[in-house]
């Protein structure tokens, strides 16, 4: 297979994940940090000393910038094997995982679209950004089955989470009320837990700086809605066992309200699990961060016409 039959065929959606027309305009908008990020390489490389041949000497690239974005949608999409990929294009496994390792920064450091046109980029956007335009904000965590780190290495139990009895590492999402994801952070070793791991990013204070924003969480979250009662929903407690049948009906449709309110979180969380990579990720475990940034931005691109 030569290299124009592999772009061809990993340029259909089902490989990718995304339409034609939006995997242009996504190289398009990645040929200036690309470039950017790869000139500072090379200066680093010569030890801080200036270029000596002109910009585009030496030996041509194998892989365009197409087909290195290409690569890499592929591998987040389907987990395909470097050394699969290789094959398509008829080069090294190294050149496939140099394209990943290039790719998967840029497209984390993009940002997560809004309907407004408005990129948010840490937490403190998404408050301000909900403040703004008057949202309620959904908090969810969620966590990805990694490998088990080596025996007798610090640190090692860290990963183990309570929950799944599995060596994992969680994240948070935020979304709005119709699923759309807002912003992935706060991620963590699996054993901490949901409400510790997204104080880590300050929300506490954030939350003093933005009175008007109101949270939706689930009963992971019940610390943070006892600090701040007016600003933060949990789910109501459960009544006690000695409680009247009209205690319970209570309790059970109030449950049912607030996390009808509170599942377009889930959803989002569905998007980004649609993804292969996050299903379970069995790669280099400090990669994971930018992996989930970058899976969540393509979604939140996605969801941006819902």
């Amino acid at each position: 297979m030569t290299i124009k039959t592999a772009r061809a065929a990993l340029s259909h959606s089902a490989f990718t994940g995304i339409s034609r027309n939006h995997l242009d305009r996504l190289v398009a908008e990645l040929a200036d940090p690309f470039d950017a990020a790869r000139e500072g390489w090379l200066y680093r490389r010569r030890g801080g000393r200036g270029r000596r041949r002109y910009h585009g000497a030496g030996r041509r690239a194998v892989l365009t910038l197409r087909d290195r974005v290409l690569c890499t949608l592929a591998w987040l999409r389907l987990a395909l094997p470097h050394q699969a990929l290789a094959v398509l294009y008829g080069v090294d496994r190294s050149t496939i995982s140099t394209a990943v390792r290039q790719i998967t920064p840029l497209l984390a450091s993009r940002g997560f679209a809004t309907p407004t046109g408005v990129r948010l980029h840490t937490l403190a956007d998404v408050l301000a950004y909900a403040a703004a335009e008057g949202l309620v904000v959904r908090l969810d965590g969620t966590e990805i089955q990694v490998r088990r780190p080596r025996a007798r290495r610090p640190g090692r139990r860290a990963f183990v989470s309570g929950k799944r009895k599995q060596n994992t590492i969680k994240s948070t999402i935020a979304s709005d009320a119709r699923g759309r994801p807002m912003w992935a952070g706060a991620t963590r070793p699996g054993r901490m837990h949901d409400q510790t791991a997204v104080k880590t990013e300050g929300l506490d204070d954030l939350l003093h700086q933005y009175p008007d924003v109101k949270l939706l969480v689930d009963s992971g979250y019940r610390g943070l809605a006892n600090d701040h009662p007016d600003q933060v929903i949990a789910p109501p407690r459960k009544p006690r066992k000695n409680a009247t049948p009209d205690q319970v009906a209570a309790y059970e449709a109030a449950r049912k309200a607030q996390s009808s309110q509170r599942i377009p979180a889930e959803h989002a969380i569905a998007l980004i699990k649609w993804w292969r990579t996050l299903q379970r990720f069995t790669g280099r475990r400090d990669a994971l961060p930018d992996i989930i940034r970058a899976v969540t931005s393509l979604a939140a691109e996605r969801a941006r016409a819902w």
